[in-house]
């Protein structure tokens, strides 16, 4: 199935946070690479992804602020962004 995400919404929410945390659902992650390659191209952040567990926007890892990230985007059925 392809992703219906709309990444120019998402480049706007990456504004101008340079370190940028995506994490995906398991439905999703097999395409969380093409997804980060295209938010590249479009924004100045460098994507990481999170391939860890995913139960929706309140089970994040909470120690990605000590690692120097800007932005977590928990992608699933709503796309939530928490500034870290």
């Amino acid at each position: 199935m392809k992703h219906n995400l709309n990444s120019d919404e998402l480049a706007k929410k990456i504004g101008n946070a340079r370190k940028v945390v995506l994490q995906f659902p398991d439905g999703l992650k097999n395409e969380a690479r093409e997804i980060a390659l295209e938010l590249e191209k479009k924004t100045n952040a460098e994507i990481f992804l999170w391939m860890g567990s995913n139960f929706g926007g309140c089970d994040y890892p909470f120690y990605l602020e000590k690692l120097g990230f800007d932005l977590l985007i928990n992608i699933g059925h709503n796309s939530v962004s928490t500034k870290i």
